[in-house]
């Protein structure tokens, strides 16, 4: 593909700083909302999870429309690849197509993680969780926000700013291991590698970001889901174990 101009580079730099400023800018936001839970007489576990959430909540919404303003300075923004770009419903089909993929790259980084001796869960997994059992505003954050403004971070600034200048495999493992890295979990590199270089390929394979926003979206609800409910999934899994054993005294 022809190198585009400099100029690019300057709105990329603009939005990656934006969500830089997102992330320390939920803390103060945070803050204040504490104190007006905890001035509203919320328990201080309650207020402190509800603060984060609803600071994040506000951060992301900012981030999310100054994204959008500073892109309107670019008509060219989103034309990354050469040629046509796939039609609506495959785009779609490839979004919930790639959620599978993503999935199953998960399920084998965590075989290969558990091979080699590395503890399976996540902290920063587990952490959200806990927030969104207390202040579900943060599933939100965490199901659309995240996908949308990751997308626009990971896949049409980061990836698609070195395919510009090389290729597609240099762009896709690069922009895979900073999506890996930004997620503070490097002993699980391998689970937030697999799902980056998937939304590459199909954000690639389409043209259109909002086929990897789709996948993204439907692995963090996915997530969300089993883990607010492991307990009933667990609780499932006993009745099934325990119908499955006295059909086999019964001798069915």
């Amino acid at each position: 593909m022809k190198q585009r101009t400099s100029r690019p580079w300057i709105l990329y730099l603009t939005i990656l700083l934006l969500y830089i400023a997102m992330q320390f800018g939920s803390l103060p936001i945070s803050k204040g909302m504490i104190t007006i839970f905890s001035g509203n007489g919320m328990a201080d576990q309650e207020a402190r999870y509800s603060g984060v959430a609803w600071g994040l909540f506000i951060s992301n919404i900012l981030a999310i429309l100054a994204f959008f303003l500073v892109i309107r300075s670019d008509k060219n923004f989103w034309q990354v690849f050469k040629g046509k770009k796939a039609p609506v419903w495959q785009a779609i089909l490839w979004g919930i197509f790639g959620f599978f993929l993503a999935l199953g790259g998960q399920m084998i980084a965590g075989i290969i993680e558990k091979l080699i001796g590395i503890e399976n869960g996540s902290d920063n997994t587990a952490r959200l969780t806990e927030v969104s059992a207390i202040a579900p505003i943060m599933i939100v954050c965490i199901v659309l926000f995240a996908p949308i403004l990751e997308e626009i971070v990971f896949r049409r600034v980061v990836f698609g700013g070195i395919y510009t200048k090389t290729n597609f495999w240099i762009a896709a493992v690069a922009s895979a291991l900073i999506f890996a890295a930004v997620h503070n979990e490097m002993e699980h590199i391998l689970i937030y590698l697999m799902p980056g270089l998937v939304f590459s390929y199909i954000y690639y394979r389409t043209k259109r970001i909002w086929t990897p926003m789709i996948a993204h979206l439907l692995m963090n609800g996915f997530v969300m889901t089993v883990t607010l409910n492991q307990d009933k999934i667990l609780e499932l899994q006993k009745l099934r174990n325990g119908a499955i054993h006295l059909l086999k005294l019964i001798g069915w």
